[in-house]
């Protein structure tokens, strides 16, 4: 086994080995998705969702990349020897192009080849199928490939024997809903020869929980369509959809107890230990959390992400604090994060640059947060601590507490003192209560909606702004005297991001616009308030461009090419392969579902009303065009 190689030669490695077998290797997409149903990436075929249901992709029928992916379900468990919030999805996917055959025998190749691939002994591998129940038959034919792999390596299998059939529960994938796409898949299993523990069970099987046996990838096999009244019917077109965790097979090929050993994660430890001094074994736990929970933030807020109340800016803030709090348990100093930064960016300097690039921006946020919480912590833990004393926490007389009012209690310290639910659990634990804590949290769960339906009130009186255009193309007003102003609005704050940026450097990057008939609102990010003059510099910069009457164009063209030309974009997965793109003279040009005035002529004059904070990082502007 190649135990000598790093975690950025392992992923190179499985796409090369893809791309020499006719696959195209597309770059990972945001964290953020498209699909606004879901916070987050949390598997690599989340992107290709539109392409496996039919949609033709423009770079083919295989395809394969390594996707950034972020999970929290799990985030309690963080800090154990196996979950992650921030991974790397490896995958390999098959348009209606080849099946199982293909994807099984490459599996095996990758996995065992001393040549080709990893070089893992092949006796340590087993493999499970799907057994077969009233709607699809056991799945023959991968055990009979999965015979002949193992065969080719000298090995006699059969099931029972390297091979492993279970129910749906194990083995079927899909679909997404009631009804849709979905399959049977095949996982690999690595025997790491650890000693069975009999509180998982008697018996060790390969799925057994007690960690002897490693799952380290999975490939499904799309062939089924789940009619809405229960039917199985076959696929037209017959898909692969494969993934591997690169941080666990990173982890058995490095030949680390664990995936916070591996050179994806123990710099950024390492480091930790050199500031506080505790020995790793002594605190593993805070350890691990710090690790993971600061290299998944410098992610998030690299795709744009803020510290917020609500959604994504929610999570983020929650993985923010949970390590300041174990920063403190380490007697980290303030600022801490700056060098664990660095090795994050050092980590992933070949595959993701923009960590490197926007270190400043993540380390602002960072602080700015950091300073929010020690605030908030002092507050909270001394509310915290008369809590327990009112409730003789930690004595025999103990109140018992229900789990509504431990939800009740999370919800408080939330709502008045910023603590996310994952610290006040913690804390309440640590005093001493038992309780059902899924319960506790379904019940702050429901209060959690209820405020984040209040704190969205009002938001159908808003108008879209140019978050919307990027979507839709669309914007909506009450009538067509409205619609004209907003579109002249909307014009000028293209206008205005490339003005802040020739005044404030280019760090300044759109990240969100309001805009109304009366106004626009334009959310910028920037470290600090724009002085007097460079506010003047700014307006009086759009207001030379509006005075030349300048033509605005739009040109179809692929995303590529459009960058390649110098046009603004968010994020690449935010497109289609087809884009448009806006161009106001030479001035700005940027990616945009417009519509857009004609010439800069039809505008008034650029004012500025009011430049302020909008969060961590973000500056605001509002202006108007007069």
């Amino acid at each position: 086994m190649m135990q000598n190689l790093t975690g950025d030669q392992i992923r190179e490695k499985f796409l090369n080995f893809f791309q020499k077998n006719g696959h195209y290797v597309f770059p990972s997409a945001s964290l953020l998705p498209e699909d606004k149903t879901v916070l987050f990436i949390t598997a690599g075929m989340q992107p290709l969702v539109p392409y496996l249901v039919g949609r033709e992709h423009p770079k083919g029928k295989r395809l394969a990349s390594s996707q950034k992916c972020l999970r929290t379900d799990d985030i309690l468990e963080v800090g154990d020897n196996r979950h992650l919030t921030f991974f790397e999805m490896l995958g390999n996917w098959s348009l209606g192009d080849y099946f199982k055959k293909e994807a099984i025998l490459w599996s095996f190749e990758l996995l065992t080849s001393k040549d080709n691939g990893f070089g893992i002994d092949p006796n340590k591998l087993s493999v499970t199928v799907f057994e077969g129940d009233e709607n699809a038959p056991r799945d023959d034919e991968a055990i009979n490939i999965w015979v002949e792999a193992f065969k080719s390596a000298g090995i006699q299998a059969g099931l029972g024997n390297k091979i492993y059939a279970y129910p749906k529960k194990k083995n079927w994938w899909g679909p997404v809903g009631d009804s849709g796409p979905c399959g049977p898949d095949t996982e690999i299993f690595y025997d790491t020869e650890k000693e069975h523990q009999r509180s998982f069970g008697e018996k060790c099987h390969v799925n057994c929980d007690c960690g002897k046996y490693v799952e380290i990838w999975n490939n499904v096999f799309m062939e089924y369509q789940k009619t809405k009244d229960g039917k199985y019917e076959p696929l037209a077109q017959k898909n692969v959809d494969t993934g591997m965790g690169l941080e666990r097979i990173v982890m058995l090929l490095q030949n680390k107890p664990t995936v916070f050993e591996t050179d994806l994660l123990w710099p950024i430890i390492g480091e930790t230990i050199k500031q506080s001094g505790i020995p790793y074994e002594a605190q593993t736990h805070s350890y691990r959390i710090i690790a993971d929970h600061l290299r998944a933030s410098a992610f998030l807020i690299a795709d744009g992400v803020l510290p917020s109340n609500t959604e994504q800016g929610y999570i983020l803030r929650r993985l923010l604090r949970r390590a300041f709090r174990h920063a403190k348990m380490l007697n980290l100093r303030s600022y801490f994060y700056a060098d664990l930064t660095k090795k994050i960016s050092e980590i992933y300097k070949n595959r993701y640059p923009e960590i490197s690039k926007k270190e400043n921006e993540i380390l602002t946020v960072m602080h700015d947060e950091e300073e929010k919480f020690s605030k908030a912590l002092e507050k909270g833990l001394k509310y915290l601590k008369s809590w327990g004393e009112k409730n003789r926490a930690g004595t025999a007389n103990a109140k018992n507490l229900s789990e509504e009012e431990i939800g009740d209690l999370i919800f408080y310290m939330y709502e008045s003192h910023g603590f996310p639910m994952d610290d006040t659990l913690e804390e309440i634990r640590n005093m001493g209560w038992q309780f059902d804590i899924e319960k506790a949290k379904n019940i702050a769960d429901e209060k959690f909606k209820k405020h984040q339906e209040v704190s969205r009130s009002g938001a159908e009186k808003k108008f879209g702004g140019h978050g919307l255009l990027l979507q839709t193309g669309e914007l909506k007003a009450a009538n067509e005297e409205e619609l004209q102003k907003v579109t002249k609005l909307h014009t000028a704050t293209h206008l205005l991001h490339e003005a802040l940026r020739r005044v404030l450097g280019e760090h300044v990057m759109q990240k969100g616009s309001d805009i109304t008939a009366e106004r626009l609102r334009f959310d910028f990010s920037h470290p600090q308030k724009m002085t007097d003059e460079e506010k003047k510099k700014v307006e009086d910069m759009v207001n030379s461009e509006i005075q030349k009457g300048m033509e605005v164009k739009m040109e179809e063209m692929e995303y590529e090419k459009a960058t390649q030309t110098g046009a603004l974009g968010l994020f690449k997965d935010k497109y289609e392969n087809k884009v448009k793109v806006y161009s106001v003279g030479a001035f700005s040009k940027e990616l945009c579902g417009g519509p857009h005035v004609k010439n800069t002529s039809e505008r008034g004059k650029f004012k500025i009303l009011k430049e302020e904070s909008s969060s961590a990082g973000i500056r605001r502007i509002k202006a108007a065009v007069l």
